[in-house]
């Protein structure tokens, strides 16, 4: 517990320090909700803007997860910190483990500053229980980021890591983000979790199943 909390703690903090990733995540993922408010707001087509919403505040928050993504561990790649994370007397789990932990906060944070801005301009200013909506969030974002933290590790080593990324991810990615968009938008229009109940069932079924089989096969992704 404690090796993996320092290497979130190290993780944290350089992020802290140069905020390069943070803004970039930032920047994009509130473009991506101007942008697409803009757009249907003057739509001629007969679309309830309140059935799409959910879709497009999952789009952004998958995309800006996946500049993070991307990153984390690019940086250790390149400095050379990967080879002595490895040399280290720490299970490989708890590299993972700091790794993700540190990827969730930081998603988390976007997530913070993204939410309001959505309800503000979708005016979904009346939600009836931001606690469902909160929990359903948690869990998708919990199981992106367990699955994505895994298969950054695996693409590494690879130069076209940030066009192979998304490649290999989004289709192992699709029942959670489905699941996902559809408990934000029953939880957005009746404000009761339990409308939502079958989703969170998957949610947190591939959040478990998807937690262990990464703590089994993360020491052989990092291998060489």
């Amino acid at each position: 517990m404690r090796s993996f909390l320092y290497l979130a703690w190290k993780d944290l903090l350089m992020e802290f320090r140069t905020k390069q990733m943070l803004n970039s995540m930032i920047i994009f993922s509130l473009l991506v909700i101007v942008i697409f408010n803009y757009s249907f707001s003057n739509i001629l087509f007969n679309i309830e803007v309140a059935d799409i919403a959910p879709g497009i505040l999952w789009i952004a928050f998958t995309f800006a997860g996946m500049l993070g993504l991307s990153r984390s561990f690019a940086s250790e790649k390149e400095d050379g910190c990967l080879d002595g994370l490895r040399l280290c007397p720490v299970d490989p789990a708890s590299i993972y483990m700091g790794k993700a932990a540190s990827n969730l906060v930081i998603m988390f944070m976007i997530e913070v500053i993204i939410v309001p801005m959505f309800m503000v301009l979708f005016n979904f200013t009346d939600i009836k229980s931001l606690s469902a909506l909160a929990i359903v969030i948690l869990l998708g974002t919990l199981g992106f980021i367990l699955v994505g933290t895994l298969f950054s590790a695996l693409t590494v080593n690879m130069r076209t890591r940030e066009i192979l990324l998304p490649v290999i991810l989004f289709p192992i990615i699709i029942p959670l983000i489905m699941s996902s968009v559809l408990a934000t938008q029953k939880v957005l229009t009746t404000g009761d979790i339990m409308d939502a109940i079958n989703e969170i069932r998957l949610l947190l079924v591939y959040d478990v199943v998807f937690f262990i089989a990464a703590q089994l096969m993360f020491e052989y992704v990092i291998e060489d």
